[in-house]
This record gives C-alpha cells, structure tokens and sequence, in this order.
C-alpha cells in the first residue's frame, strides 16, 4: 500500500515536468518564429522594392507585393554585365583568397598562444592585445602600403590589411585551450612535430571554431570597399562593393547635375528600387552559403561563448 501510494506523487512529477517542459517549448517556438518574421519582411520589402517601379514607390512607400512590377533596376545594373562580372570575380577571388590565409594564419597564432608551455605566451599576448587600443591611424598606413610596400592597385591591397583580426585570434586561442593537453602529448610520445600536430589534430578538432571565424572573416572581405576607394584606381581591379559604390554615386551625380542644370528628372528614373537591387546582388552569394556551415557556426559560437 505504502508503495503504491509513493508512485502517486512521481507520477504526479513527471506529469508536471512534462507540462513545464510543453509549455517551455510553445513559449520557445512562438517567440523565435515570431522573430524569424520580423527578421524576413525587411528582407522581403527589399525584394520587392526592388522589382517595383520608381514612381510606385514614391508615391505608396515600400511594400511587401509590388503594386507595379519592373525589371529596369536590375537592368540598369546589369547593364555592362562584363564588368559586373569582373567585379564578381575580383570580390570572389579576394574573399577565398583572404579567408584561406586568415584562417590559417589566426588558427596558427591562436595554437601557439593557446600553447601552456610557449614561455613567452603572455608577452605577445599583450602584444596583440595593445593593438586593439592604439594604431597608428590611416595616414601613416596609406603611406607603409603606397610608399613602402608599393602595393597600390594590386589584388594584395585588398587581403593583406584585413587578413588579421585581434578579437577572432582571442576567440580562436580560447577554443583551442579547451582541446585536452593529453592529445598533443600522445602524439609527441609517437614522435609527432608541433606543425603536424597542428595540421592533423588540432584543425580537425577546431572545425566549429574555423567555420565561425571563417564566416566573419569572408563577410569581411566580401563587405569591403573602403580599401578599393584607397588603394585601387584601375577599374579591372575593382570589386564588387566598390563597383557597386560607384555606380550608385554616378547616378546620385547625374540626378544632382540634371536638377542643377533646371532639367527636368524623370521619376522613373530607378534611384530607391536600384539600391534596393543592388542590396539583392551583394548578398545574395552569401546567403546562399550561410546554410551550409550554420551548425558549425551555433556551435562556434556556444562553444567560444562559454569558455570566453
């Protein structure tokens, strides 16, 4: 009697912590879906602004179905489509580029400060450290690249200042803190060197790490126009961002000398829906390949959040 009577209560709890748990999760669902949809209608009033026609958004705002549906944005920009392509070409190749020898670099760094038995760990630690506080600033970096390094109007102007990043290297060493010592010592028992433990064991078990420092690195390059508008005068040259920059102040300048001049602008003239359009061509790409590192970029995430 006694027994069966003390099953009653249990029940009772794992009943109740069932229905903890049901209502935790519609609470949870409801709240991110919610902000999943506030999320895509920006995006989605993009979208749309972007295939509608100037005047209609001039005179109903922007809407989420197009009232009057039009190509001419993406015809205007895709007017001189070689030169739209080289620019593609250009932002890819620098984004691969760049992000192939960041993430090595980073990861390299990041081991060796990760590293108990390096005795100079703490020094260039503050060595990296004191260069997110103090920089020289942008004159005496124009004059090391122009001047010095003699790099105006290459491809390396636009990887090599941005192939480092302080915080993804603190992000990175505190990853590979978390990684057992017991692995690299077996390994140096077997005879392995430090640049194969390196290469065969620590980035394999870094691949959540490297692809959310990955990620944040090819945004980088792939967002980057400042750069462009220092170093890089040759239009072949030019990537996409930059080419997009200039496209979009030629129109802006063309509309001012029109109004200038007392000419009538036409307002059909795509100036809100070519931006718009132009917002669709630079992220597109990288919406595309967001999907397939998501999970290692969560678990980046969680994983640097915690042991940060």
């Amino acid at each position: 009697m006694s027994s069966t009577t003390a099953k009653i209560p249990a029940t009772k709890a794992r009943k109740r912590t069932n229905l903890d748990q049901l209502v935790l999760s519609l609470v949870g669902y409801i709240t991110l879906t919610l902000l999943a949809i506030f999320c895509i209608i920006p995006f989605l009033l993009v979208i749309s602004a972007s295939l509608s026609e100037e005047s209609s958004i001039i005179e109903k705002g922007f809407q989420l179905i197009p009232s009057t549906f039009s190509t001419e944005a993406y015809s205007l920009l895709f007017k001189y489509p070689a030169d739209m392509l080289r620019a593609y070409g250009v932002t890819i190749t620098v984004t691969v580029v760049g992000t192939a020898l960041g993430l090595f670099l980073t990861s390299m760094t990041a081991y060796v400060l990760s590293r108990r038995d390096f005795e100079w760990r703490g020094r260039f630690s503050f060595y990296f450290f004191f260069t997110t506080l103090f920089s020289g600033g942008l004159v005496p970096s124009y004059l090391l690249i122009i001047n010095f390094l003699h790099l105006k109007d290459t491809l390396l102007v636009l990887i090599l200042p941005m192939l480092l990043n302080v915080f993804y290297i603190i992000v990175m060493k505190s990853f590979m803190s978390s990684i057992p010592d017991a692995i690299t010592e077996s390994a140096k028992i077997d005879g392995a060197g430090d640049f194969r433990i390196f290469l065969q064991l620590i980035i394999p078990l870094s691949k959540p790490a490297l692809a959310t420092i990955g990620l944040f690195i090819a945004l980088a390059y792939w967002n980057d126009w400042y750069n462009a508008l220092l170093y890089i005068s040759k239009s072949e040259l030019m990537p996409l961002q930059y080419y997009l920059y200039k496209m979009l102040g030629n129109m802006d300048g063309m509309r001012k000398a029109m109004m200038a001049s007392g000419a009538v602008v036409n307002s059909d003239l795509p100036t809100e829906s070519l931006k718009m359009a132009m917002t669709i061509v630079a992220t597109g790409p990288i919406l595309f390949a967001y999907p397939f590192i998501q999970k290692y970029f969560v678990q980046g995430l969680t994983i640097g959040a915690v042991k940060g």
